[in-house]
């Protein structure tokens, strides 16, 4: 593919990330795409031959974006806890988006896992991705419980995002990062 295909395909996938955590996977058509592109939606099949095709490449645009992310943190910081702590972060960073739509991984996630299990295992990529960092942070605080606690803070992140978006409320996931944070200090510091 040339460079116009290259970011064709690229605008594409921006598109429908976009689409897919504002509207939904099933309720983002491939004229949404169109329209939010500009591309003609015959020339989509050029890129892609069905809409799953594009969810791949969403999933795998997301694992990637994370996967920097986490780089980062590890540059960042020297142990798990601060990794940790700077992972929490996101809440803050992406708090407007949080608000507006909750998590971009949590609710495509949900939204697959009614339909299709092969749809729903590509999506929970980025949440395996996720859980397999925090469980290494925690294991090199020393914890023996590191699966668990993995799990936990997924849980609590995921939880805030979906009641912040429910309630709008800016003051929650502020408070909610802090408790959070002193959860991280709490179990990585003893």
């Amino acid at each position: 593919m040339g460079t116009k295909g290259d970011g064709n395909r690229q605008r594409i996938v921006e598109a429908a990330d976009g689409l897919f955590y504002r509207h939904g996977y099933n309720q983002t058509s491939f004229q949404d795409i169109s329209d939010a592109t500009g591309i003609p939606r015959g020339n989509f099949y050029y890129y892609f031959k069905t809409k799953d095709e594009i969810l791949e490449a969403v999933v795998n645009s997301r694992v990637e974006g994370l996967s920097e992310m986490l780089s980062r943190c590890e540059a960042e910081a020297n142990d798990g806890r601060e990794r940790l702590l700077l992972f929490s972060n996101m809440l803050e960073y992406n708090r407007d988006n949080v608000i507006e739509s909750g998590c971009p991984i949590g609710t495509l996630c949900s939204e697959l896992a009614k339909d299709d299990a092969a749809l729903h295992t590509k999506s929970r990529q980025a949440f395996v991705l996720l859980r397999d960092w925090i469980k290494r942070q925690f294991q090199s605080a020393g914890l023996g419980n590191a699966d668990d606690l993995a799990m936990d803070l997924l849980a609590k992140i995921q939880g805030v995002t979906v009641l912040a978006s429910a309630f709008k409320d800016i003051d929650y996931v502020k408070r909610s990062h802090l408790e959070i944070k002193n959860w991280i200090n709490e179990k990585t510091l003893n």
